[in-house]
């Protein structure tokens, strides 16, 4: 089997973070976010995965080249050279996926419990050209309502409806047929406004509910909230890659090359990174410290990502969805509030609003 992962162009979603790499590489929770899609999908047979890559395609292939046999799946890229959509990047990749199986195809910047076997049986099942896998959410107002009927076939989508119609959602993972390529075209093409209404409309096309934890990890505010979901998840998948001791609180993952000091209090809905250094008395609530990062000590830091080879001084304070690029460095005794700090910069004065330091 294969699979398409959407990775699409710059993220500027994610700044400062993908001014140094691009999205999919990012780590979340200690594993670039494309790496627990890659784990899964091996997971359930599949064998070559098509990144499709506008932004830095290079990078991405370079890097992941050298993890294959890692992840023991084959990784090729399709470029795009113009920007294509949502549906273009699966007709592009046509001769890479088409070998009259069926295929996954997955958004880059979500995450959740990937049902992907279940997804397939039910696929096998219901005999239509695609499966949607859908979650429900808490304000569909917010997003494209799927209403599909108690076997599954989906009826129509509703965008953003002003009244409630229903709380199922797209998750971003689809199942499909090969001849699904018959209903693309190698343009611009949105796959969930102009193609799924189509299929939609003839009685193609499928969902099937996730059971568990889903998010969209593609925003900062967004991605803290998945660390969340993924750590509370985690406890009761494998525990024992929490952390336990009187200086964790909650859910916290920590990677094996980190040193921790003495009297830290850490949690809850933490993740500190490989090579991460947390001095004596830090307190973290919520955050995110990216690899090689030195956190000195008596430091604060709530509901924040903090990037790669940072060095965050003694006495900080740093909160309220505050993202640091690589290589920032805090002097003693800041205050940082809701800023975005670009990669490289010195924070040496307070930030006390919300901010793009450039």
């Amino acid at each position: 089997m294969k699979a398409l992962i959407l990775v699409g162009g710059y993220g500027t979603r994610l700044r400062p973070l993908t001014l140094s790499y691009p999205k999919p590489l990012v780590e979340f929770c200690n594993k670039p976010m494309v790496f627990h899609q890659i784990e899964a999908l091996a997971a359930v047979g599949v064998n070559e995965v098509v990144l499709a890559v506008s932004y830095q395609p290079q990078a991405m292939q370079d890097f992941l080249e050298s993890e294959q046999q890692k992840l023991g799946i084959k990784i090729t890229c399709s470029r795009e050279t113009e920007p294509l959509g949502t549906a273009g990047p699966i007709k592009l990749a046509e001769s890479l996926l088409n070998d009259g199986e069926p295929f996954f195809v997955l958004n880059s910047d979500i995450v959740c419990d990937y049902p992907f076997q279940k997804m397939l049986d039910f696929h096998q099942m219901h005999g239509g050209m695609g499966t949607i896998l859908v979650t429900q959410v808490e304000e569909p107002s917010k997003y494209g309502v799927v209403l599909f009927d108690k076997d599954g076939k989906i009826e129509r989508f509703v965008e953003k409806p002003p009244k409630f119609v229903g709380n199922r959602i797209n998750a971003g993972a689809y199942l499909f047929n090969p001849a699904i390529f018959q209903k693309l075209l190698l343009r611009a093409t949105s796959i969930e406004k102009e193609v799924f209404p189509e299929l939609a409309a003839e009685g193609l096309l499928y969902a099937v509910e996730l059971d568990s934890f889903w998010a969209d990890i593609g925003q900062p505010k967004d991605y803290l909230t998945g660390m969340c979901l993924y750590l509370s998840n985690l406890r009761n998948k494998e525990p024992q890659n929490i952390q336990y001791g009187p200086e964790f609180i909650g859910n916290v993952l920590v990677d094996p090359s980190a040193k921790i000091g003495q009297n830290c209090r850490l949690g809850p809905d933490c993740v500190i990174g490989r090579d991460c250094i947390v001095e004596d008395g830090v307190r973290l609530i919520r955050t995110t410290l990216l690899p090689g990062t030195r956190v000195k000590s008596h430091t604060w830091i709530s509901d924040s990502i903090i990037g790669w080879q940072c060095t965050i001084g003694e006495w900080v304070r740093i909160e309220n969805n505050t993202v640091l690029g690589e290589d920032v460095s805090v002097s003693d005794e800041i205050y940082v509030n809701g800023a975005s700090v670009l990669p490289h910069k010195n924070v040496t004065t307070d930030i006390p609003d919300p901010t793009i330091l450039m």
